[in-house]
């Protein structure tokens, strides 16, 4: 399966005019943001929808979304300059005549649940502490989240307190990236038969809940922060599973933690990327410390050098400033060798590599522990 390289990277073959193009909308990305927050909240995007082939005029599209027909204007006009709508063909002149009809860009704003959920996030999480991205690079803390009163904390010591919409959003975009890929991560899991798992970062209980639905005898414990722990457990209960999805509430960076040993595997699942490199080898001599020869060590992540669309590489480039200036100042989504190179400096070897593992191209890595005579001969 091909795997996007970024040419594009090495390559500046775009014209002078289309560069300049470009750059305006970087300049006027803040405004143009929040046309289309607009757009969509007014019910604009989705009344030119319905209009489908016939289309529909200015003062009809104001009328239905109850809104002065300057209001529509200016929308409808910053949409037509971001291709977003089109107008309908043949009906250029009079002016008053002019027909709009949703392109294909909108139909992604409008239907597409990727772009919902990344919208949504870069609205309801980021817009307002991006902010504070020249000031959180230099202090390398997420000075963006004082913008719901958090100063000197992380973002993960705060989700549960969150403002709800907020934190729906935080969650809509956390769980529809991971999710996607769990069910093919199962049977993968499980061909090696494992009774119990250690899912740590396992935050609402969705991997540790697939675990339990997918062989009724394995035990689940997840290792997290208390704030998740305890939504973890109340999933876990709703879903029945109680007797079987234990939590550890615990942090990963304290030196104090310890992880329970004995499990068959050890499962993160997009949570190294929450961490600088030094602070995911930490963690990984803490997973080290509790597996055993015989576990397998999994990491499921999206990694911005393996994807098969530029897209992809640019949504995982712009989430790393979400990580920047919102929820820790100092980590961000990960090329593979990256990766790798911090979790195999803590005494691991990965044996199995995946990638473009589900729809969303995630890579799933398996590890296992470097015997301690091979390791420190490595050190």
């Amino acid at each position: 399966m091909s795997i996007y390289t970024g040419n594009n990277y090495f390559c500046d073959n775009i014209k002078a005019v289309d560069a300049r193009h470009e750059a305006q909308k970087i300049a006027f990305a803040p405004l143009t943001f929040q046309a289309v927050r607009a757009l969509l909240d007014l019910g604009l995007l989705q009344i030119i929808s319905e209009s489908k082939e016939n289309g529909i005029s200015l003062s009809e599209a104001a009328a239905a979304a109850g809104i002065s027909a300057y209001g529509a204007e200016v929308l409808l006009e910053v949409a037509l300059g971001m291709n977003i709508i089109k107008l309908l063909p043949g009906k250029e002149t009079p002016e008053e005549d002019n027909r709009f009809i949703l392109g294909k860009i909108g139909f992604f704003l409008l239907d597409d649940e990727m772009t919902k959920v990344n919208f949504n996030f870069s609205n309801d999480v980021c817009y307002k502490g991006a902010f504070e991205l020249t000031r959180s690079i230099k202090t390398g803390k997420p000075q963006g989240l004082d913008v719901f009163g958090y100063e000197g904390k992380t973002i993960y010591e705060v989700l549960s307190s969150l403002p709800e919409r907020v934190k729906e959003s935080w969650f809509a975009f956390d769980h529809f990236y991971s999710d996607i890929s769990f069910e093919e991560a199962l049977p993968i899991v499980f061909s090696h038969k494992p009774k119990k798992i250690v899912d740590i970062g396992g935050n609402t209980a969705k991997w540790a809940i697939c675990c339990c639905k997918y062989d009724p005898s394995v035990k689940v414990l997840i290792a997290d922060l208390p704030g998740q722990t305890a939504v973890a457990e109340k999933n876990a209960g709703i879903a029945g599973f109680s007797d079987r999805i234990n939590v550890f509430p615990c942090n990963m960076l304290n030196d104090e933690t310890a992880l329970p040993t004995g499990a068959d595997v050890y499962w993160m699942s997009q949570f190294l990327d929450c961490f600088s490199p030094e602070e995911i080898t930490c963690i990984m001599k803490k997973v080290r410390a509790s597996a055993g020869p015989d576990s397998n060590i999994y990491v499921l992540e999206p990694l911005w050098d393996k994807q098969r669309f530029e897209a992809a590489s640019f949504s995982l480039q712009a989430i790393s400033l979400y990580f920047t200036c919102m929820a820790n100042g100092n980590s961000k989504m990960y090329r593979f060798n990256d990766l790798t190179n911090a979790i195999e400096r803590a005494g691991f070897t990965l044996v199995e590599t995946r990638h473009n593992h589900g729809s969303k191209d995630y890579s799933l890595l398996r590890y296992k522990i470097v015997p301690d005579d091979k390791n420190r001969e490595t050190q």
